[in-house]
């Protein structure tokens, strides 16, 4: 299949919208738009993208920013191969290659030296300037860049800069409504309602504590990973414990309390 055909239905990673975000996203691609998301981790932003790349029919270049992710990263580098110098892109160079999309997951985790790459794709430019190759790459129009963060995480070394955001269309994504998370969980691991309905209540539950000093709350992915030991013969509690309540603090006070509101909760049900 050409990359620009739209693909079937039911070939798209599943994805339940919260608001209007695949509109959003379609309009941005549509007319070369920077987007960047903003949510908690685990929320759902990785598998929109993915979602919405499958959906456009355009290859997703990903790349989960971290402390030591550098420009070169990015843009590629000079690698010696059988003795000789090659050129290697990076998979921004290559998704602006392919007309792609380009992914930079959590972006503020990366050197301050990736804005000057991000900068001219992200306003009416749309150029990537490769000064080792000496190649200015205008990226054609069905190439997107595509950035995420998480509001929750800033502070003063670590945030985007007003003259970065605002080079870009921006959603904000947040957990799924009750209705929409049982939903995805059901989906996504074929655990009973009931069960399910379980874990989303006591999600929730987990969530509204704010005196528990949590960096993150508990995130839908994390529901689906309980879910999914408790469909493979796991104990409840024991699967609450391993896999939504051990994420979230290595703190032992903090991981006993907790596990107080899971043993309270199911017993309740």
């Amino acid at each position: 299949m050409d990359a620009k055909t739209m693909i079937e239905t039911s070939d798209i990673p599943m994805y339940v919208p919260q608001h209007n975000e695949v509109d959003v996203f379609q309009m941005a691609f549509e007319n070369q738009l920077p987007l960047m998301l903003k949510g908690p981790t685990g929320c759902g932003k990785t598998r929109f993208v993915t979602h919405m790349a499958e959906k456009l029919g355009r290859p997703l270049y990903t790349v989960a920013c971290h402390d030591d992710l550098t420009a070169a990263d990015l843009v590629g580098r000079y690698l010696i191969e059988g003795g000789q110098t090659v050129w290697r892109d990076g998979p921004l160079t290559r998704a602006v290659r392919e007309g792609g999309i380009c992914y930079l997951d959590e972006v503020v985790e990366a050197r301050k030296d990736t804005t000057v790459v991000i900068h001219p794709l992200s306003d009416d430019r749309r150029q990537l300037p490769i000064d080792r190759t000496g190649e200015l790459l205008q990226a054609p129009d069905d190439f997107m860049l595509v950035i995420s963060y998480n509001p929750g995480y800033q502070n003063l070394l670590k945030g985007l800069k007003p003259s970065t955001r605002q080079r870009f269309v921006s959603l904000t994504f947040d957990y799924p409504k009750s209705e929409t998370e049982q939903s995805i969980i059901s989906k996504e691991t074929g655990v009973d309602d009931f069960t399910v309905r379980q874990l989303v209540d006591l999600s929730n539950a987990l969530r509204r504590l704010k005196d528990h000093d949590l960096e993150e709350s508990v995130s839908t992915r994390l529901i689906v990973y309980t879910a999914t030991l408790i469909k493979a013969g796991m104990d409840p509690i024991q699967a609450c414990r391993a896999a939504l309540i051990e994420p979230l603090s290595d703190d032992e006070e903090v991981v006993k309390a907790l596990m107080e509101v899971v043993v309270a909760k199911l017993d309740v049900e």
